[in-house]
């Protein structure tokens, strides 16, 4: 287990990196989106970004990090401590944010986005600092 847990950590935080940049930018897609007139060549070819973004990176990379780090959590006992408990809290709104973009993403598809370009800007914050607290107590451990 001792050889491993290196390299599980390691695409652990490769998969964590990869869903994070998925999504910060699946908002910015549905602010420009927002633009477009439904069934216009650009909105099509924003609905096809989105799923393919979504589809490609954000949910594999969500599936990797997930399993790589409960994985660790299990090697490592991790369960047991504070900082360990309020990340993983952290990670269940990071999660049910993803929930979110998914629902959106489907809206949009069907040319039923009810949101405006200001929403998905202020939603586009949420990841974000979700991650910085995520990695603040992954590496600082306050608790």
């Amino acid at each position: 287990m001792e050889l491993w847990y290196p390299w599980i950590k390691a695409f652990h935080l490769i998969a964590a990196m990869a869903w994070m940049a998925g999504m910060l930018y699946l908002p910015r897609l549905f602010v420009y989106h927002c633009a477009a007139e439904p069934g216009s060549v650009q909105s099509e070819t924003f609905k096809v970004m989105e799923r393919r973004l979504l589809r490609a990176i954000i949910n594999p990379a969500m599936i990797a990090t997930w399993v790589l780090g409960l994985w660790l959590v299990w090697a490592s006992e991790a369960w047991r401590a504070g900082w360990f408990q309020a990340k993983f809290v952290l990670v269940l709104l990071l999660s049910a944010v993803h929930g979110l973009l998914t629902r959106w993403v489907r809206a949009f598809a069907a040319d039923r986005n009810r949101n405006s370009a200001k929403f998905y800007r202020v939603v586009n914050e949420l990841p974000t600092i979700l991650m910085i607290a995520i990695v603040i107590l992954a590496i600082v451990k306050p608790f």
